[in-house]
């Protein structure tokens, strides 16, 4: 359930306006995704990349929630403020594996 207001432009306008632009960005990921599975089969065990994967999935599903659920997908979930700073902010994404389990 979406609590935005509608987009004063139609959605013929959307298309005209944005299209080019984002067509440019899918190519890019399309690129980006290419030269990752290139460069080595570790990086499908790259936290990182099992997240951006993810996203690139809940891109292609439907619904107006996409946006939520990415930013969901990329969020650190915990409440608990960290003992030390540490790298997540530089990596862009949140490790599930170093969830701690109590």
């Amino acid at each position: 359930m979406s609590t935005s207001k509608p987009s004063p432009l139609t959605p013929t306008e959307l298309v005209d306006e944005y299209f080019i632009e984002n067509r440019n960005r899918l190519l890019e990921l399309a690129a980006f995704l290419d030269r990752v599975d290139r460069a080595s089969e570790a990086s499908a065990n790259d936290f990182r990349m099992q997240v951006f994967r993810e996203g690139v999935a809940a891109l292609s599903g439907t619904g107006a929630d996409r946006l939520h659920r990415i930013q969901m997908l990329l969020s650190d979930p915990t409440h608990e403020p960290l003992p030390a700073l540490d790298r997540k902010g530089a990596v862009g994404a949140y490790d599930k594996s170093k969830v701690i389990r109590r």
